[in-house]
């Protein structure tokens, strides 16, 4: 109870409580732990990669996972492992085209009511289940050494500023982040340089660079070679320091 005295006015006022905090809100940090923990054991072993992000709803019929599996296919050509969210749509077509063509096929699957299991394409010992987004996040980000970013909804979204905002803020290294399908990436990247950048001015014009936009598997896996051209050691090093 808080009492505030304003001349000869007293006024009472209450804070909000909790109606209730379950005891076993305690032990999620180890829950947290326990995740964390299994997916740099296992991710350590498989070496860099590129992940990819898209839309679950994206069906194998249509140009955007054909297109998905090619940039897969092509990735695995130069050596990188594809890692994905595991599940339907332009995920599954990530892993399938590293899967079909002798690439690491990299599975992060989140526990989602309508989404069950992940997609018969990921390599059986690199599925990893995760009750927790940020967490999942967390091993998107520090093993991949470039990100493809196809058509996708808040999910997408979500995952691709996720990143930008963590390059922009120097949390991790600078590393290449590919918009696919100009068509759909080319609008908001246009409201971004107006609306962001120059009416508002709450991102400077070289962030806008961090986010090219091609259409062909050839394009973006280029992007990502060129932007590596010159280590001959072929040794890279994880992103993400969380210490």
């Amino acid at each position: 109870m808080k009492e505030k005295n304003e001349g000869s006015k007293s006024i009472k006022r209450s804070m909000k409580e909790w109606t209730r905090i379950k005891g076993e809100n305690s032990w999620t940090m180890f829950k947290v732990l326990s995740e964390l923990v299994e997916g740099f054991e296992k991710l350590n072993s498989i070496g860099p990669c590129v992940s990819i992000f898209g839309s679950a709803r994206t069906k194998p019929d249509h140009p955007y996972y054909k297109l998905a599996v090619e940039v897969a296919k092509k990735l695995t050509e130069e050596g990188f492992g594809v890692i994905t969210g595991g599940g339907p749509g332009i995920m599954e077509a990530g892993n399938k085209g590293a899967r079909l063509h002798g690439g690491a096929s990299v599975g992060l699957n989140i526990d989602l009511p309508f989404e069950q299991g992940h997609n018969p394409y990921v390599d059986i010992d690199k599925v990893l289940n995760y009750r927790y987004f940020f967490v999942r996040k967390v091993m998107f980000v520090k093993y991949a050494q470039g990100f493809i970013v196809m058509p996708g909804g808040m999910g997408t979204m979500d995952e691709l500023f996720e990143v930008l905002t963590l390059i922009q803020t120097k949390k991790i290294t600078k590393v290449p982040v590919i918009l696919v399908g100009s068509d759909f990436w080319t609008g908001m990247k246009d409201w971004m340089r107006k609306v962001m950048f120059e009416d508002f001015g709450n991102i400077g014009e070289k962030d806008l660079d961090l986010i090219p936009i091609v259409d062909t598997a050839e394009d973006a896996v280029k992007y990502i070679c060129d932007f590596y051209k010159g280590d001959d050691s072929g040794e890279l090093t994880p992103n993400y320091d969380l210490s």
